[in-house]
């Protein structure tokens, strides 16, 4: 007996032209591209140009998604985008997508995990396609992060990146087992009693602001390492597979040093997960699709690999998901 697997059949990105090197970054706040490098891995992100918006990111992905999957925006019929920072209040992002591809029928929302956003966003398209409600969705992960920064604050300046990820998901056929292809689980979690580690000093109903993005790093890097792991091992032990026959980790890019440790307490060696954050800095929930985009199109993700994709975010939001590529 078969059974309904979301299947990514395109993958698209997209970065801002304008790159701010650690250097640069030096001339604005008290930091070197050495104090940045030891402690995040980052060398570089991409920021956005005035006037480029969140879904003016995530519309170019969108466009290099349905590309490569080669359909028509008439084949789709949901559109997610996961951000934490939409262009306006609302409308959503997803409505102006649907809107700038010329969608005409089905719906479009967005979703709002923070750097968690695009594994939520997984899991709900996911939920859609086998429930048969829809055949065909587009999910994009984008972000303009810089426009939440304080750029006087150090400790959190540094981190953060613009960028769009996109993936077309469609409805296929499977057996059941962990040899299908697809989606084959997604694990949620979330936890609102650490709010004030990881979260925006501003919003319509408290400040009338957009705030900016205030951190305390080490009680982050603390959670993401426990709760991510945590994920990953039920996602795997849910997909009745070992971790010695996941082939890749695409993580969320949020420091290079919780990656390390994180590949260290899972017994892998770091040369399977998939680091894009020296050139990308955190995107947020950008940052997911963006590293899977990478190993794709770098021929390190091959088709009939295993691959756990894992994030975690401010609220705390974590997750991870079992995909057959």
């Amino acid at each position: 007996m078969s059974i309904v697997r979301s299947q990514i059949i395109g993958l698209g990105s997209y970065l801002p032209e304008t790159i701010l090197t650690n250097d640069q970054l030096a001339k604005r706040v008290d930091t070197t591209d050495a104090w940045i490098a030891d402690r995040t891995g980052i060398r570089q992100r991409h920021i956005a140009r005035d006037g480029e918006t969140t879904s003016d990111l995530a519309l170019k992905s969108a466009e290099a998604a349905l590309a490569d999957a080669r359909i028509g925006v008439d084949e789709l019929d949901l559109i997610v985008v996961a951000t934490t920072t939409p262009d306006e209040t609302f409308p959503s992002v997803a409505t102006k997508i649907q809107a700038r591809l010329g969608m005409t029928r089905g719906a479009a929302f967005d979703v709002q995990a923070v750097c968690s956003g695009f594994i939520y966003g997984l899991s709900v398209t996911d939920a859609f396609i086998k429930s048969g409600q829809a055949k065909t969705v587009l999910l994009i992960g984008a972000e303009t992060m810089s426009r939440l920064m304080d750029w006087t604050d150090r400790s959190t300046c540094v981190l953060f990146g613009d960028g769009a990820g996109a993936v077309v998901l469609r409805a296929g056929e499977g057996r059941g087992d962990a040899s299908d292809r697809g989606v084959l689980n997604t694990q949620l979690f979330s936890d609102g009693r650490h709010h004030d580690f990881l979260y925006v000093d501003g919003g319509p109903s408290t400040t009338g602001t957009t705030g900016h993005l205030r951190m305390a790093g080490r009680d982050v890097f603390k959670h993401a390492v426990v709760n991510t792991i945590a994920a990953m091992e039920q996602s795997a032990r849910a997909g009745g597979v070992s971790m010695e026959e996941v082939d890749w980790i695409v993580p969320h890019q949020a420091n290079q040093r919780i990656l390390d440790t994180t590949a260290w307490k899972l017994g892998l060696p770091k040369e399977r997960v998939i680091s894009t954050i020296a050139n990308h800095g955190n995107t947020s929930a950008a940052s997911v699709p963006l590293a899977l985009d990478v190993g794709v199109r770098d021929g390190r993700i091959k088709r009939g690999d295993l691959l756990l994709l894992e994030a975690m975010g401010g609220g705390f939001t974590w997750g991870a998901a079992l995909v057959r590529w």
